[in-house]
């Protein structure tokens, strides 16, 4: 009897162990990537009313607090500028626990579909370019850790995920994600400080899984039956569901800000997207106790889904684009140039994070960026037969220190005119010979009353500047009815 009692209580020893034992959330751990110059948060459980302090070796700093009834705990600790690596013991009366190879930089969340899912690998059959020479070459970025959350759609929100921070190897970089990596990677490169990039996304899923159905339920104006109602028969589709087991645990981890790739999933409701993302960025943005942190996100690229000539691929790029004028603090990079016919997952996903990069180091670090925004469309005037367009982000006259049009694409293409009869023909379109303007004509529209360029879901259009930046997709009609 004795024996057996004995072999019963070395059984539960580990239980009693675990229950005492400090534990951390998965997102608290060695090599992780904490923001500089910030109060950050180190958060936990412990024994009940269990006396909790915390050292950092960048300064020697102590901290302290008390878990709760429940042992939950939260330290807010100041960080210093960028560097390391560090050290941060936490300690009770029971244990100590150190975590080892922190660094000091910038933080950045990496969130959407499968686009912003796609690995530097790539997936089956879909390669993404210059792959294997990013791998190699990932031993020479010590500085850039990564933390992938999986797939985890939940009823109830969470305060923990799985996942651990990794390293920048040829392994680990391979299996992350490639839009993620590389806008690190440039961020890297110039700012020359460490960067955490932690990358939650979910492929094939709309945006409201990743809000909070009061969220939804808030935004004004959409159709809310259509939003609430999943569109597929599993837990990942489900309003809330991504909210809940990925982006809830890692709230409370302070973040510089959002880089954003979704949309593919929502051109079934375009019509309410801007108002969509506009509510998840406000939900996302009061969570991490922030109202101003930077959110830049991705024109989608061009490709054929119902059929080449149709619509619903430009009619939900135009949403994101209204979506600027409701979420302060945001950016779009232009992706018109980079689509493939046969491939939603387009391999060009360098040129992705390098214009991401380009807006974070512009507008959020006021570094002069590599590259200039991208054209936008200032005005288009119907004169003589034509249309006249003229551009924002383009100085109007050459000669220009920068942002010109690139004349070695050819004469420009992806340009179509309406008459009153609402039928669209393809156009001719011309550069105005030392002004940054573009004239468009078409003999079969003699007299012109509406404009659109690219507005296809995979058009033939290749206006571009001499940075490299291409015009985003446009029309001055709304006739959405209209192929």
């Amino acid at each position: 009897m004795k024996k057996c009692c004995l072999f019963v209580l070395l059984l539960l020893l580990p239980v009693f162990a675990g229950y005492t034992q400090i534990r951390l959330p998965s997102i608290i751990g060695d090599n992780m990537v904490l923001q500089r110059s910030s109060d950050v948060n180190i958060w936990g459980w412990a024994s009940p009313s269990a006396r909790i302090r915390l050292r950092t070796s960048w300064n020697s700093g102590t901290y302290a607090c008390r878990a709760g009834e429940d042992g939950k705990w939260q330290i807010a600790i100041r960080t210093p500028d960028a560097g390391g690596p560090h050290t941060i013991e936490i300690t009770s009366s029971k244990e100590s626990v150190v975590l080892k190879d922190i660094l000091i930089g910038e933080v950045w969340i990496c969130s959407g579909q499968s686009n912003m899912e796609m690995p530097v690998h790539g997936f089956y059959g879909q390669p993404v370019e210059d792959s294997a020479e990013q791998m190699y070459e990932a031993c020479q970025f010590p500085g850039i850790r990564m933390f992938t959350i999986p797939p985890t759609p939940m009823s109830e929100p969470q305060d923990d995920c799985s996942g651990s921070w990794l390293k920048s190897t040829p392994r680990n970089v391979g299996d992350f994600s490639a839009t993620g990596y590389f806008f690190g990677k440039y961020l890297y490169r110039v700012l020359g400080v460490p960067v955490g990039l932690i990358t939650t996304n979910v492929g094939g899923i709309a945006i409201e899984p990743w809000m909070t159905e009061d969220a939804i339920k808030r935004t004004e104006g959409i159709d809310h039956k259509g939003s609430l109602t999943p569109r597929a028969d599993h837990d990942a589709a489900r309003p809330s569901y991504l909210y809940n087991g990925m982006i809830a645990p890692i709230t409370r981890f302070r973040a510089k800000g959002f880089i954003w790739y979704q949309g593919e999933s929502n051109q079934h409701n375009y019509y309410d997207y801007d108002k969509l993302m506009a509510s998840m960025v406000r939900l996302w943005r009061k969570e991490w106790g922030d109202e101003k942190m930077p959110f830049y996100y991705v024109q989608l690229v061009p490709f054929t889904y119902d059929s080449v000539d149709g619509i619903s691929l430009p009619l939900t790029v135009e949403a994101q684009y209204r979506a600027l004028e409701l979420i302060p603090d945001s950016g779009i990079v232009a992706t018109t140039d980079i689509g493939h016919a046969t491939a939603i997952h387009s391999p060009y996903k360098k040129q992705v994070g390098q214009r991401l990069a380009s807006l974070a180091l512009g507008h959020t670090y006021g570094v002069t960026p590599p590259l200039p925004d991208a054209p936008g469309v200032e005005g288009v005037v119907f004169e003589n037969g034509r249309a006249v367009v003229t551009f924002s982000n383009i100085p109007p006259y050459y000669p220009a220190a920068w942002g010109t049009f690139d004349y070695f694409n050819g004469e420009p293409r992806g340009f179509e005119l309406s008459g009153m009869d609402r039928k669209f023909y393809p156009a001719k379109a011309r550069f105005v010979e030392n002004r940054n303007m573009i004239e468009v004509y078409c003999d079969s529209v003699p007299e012109p009353v509406a404009l659109r360029y690219a507005f296809r879901n995979f058009p033939d259009a290749n206006v571009m500047t001499t940075e490299g930046q291409p015009l985003a997709p446009f029309r001055t009609d709304d006739w959405d009815d209209v192929y």
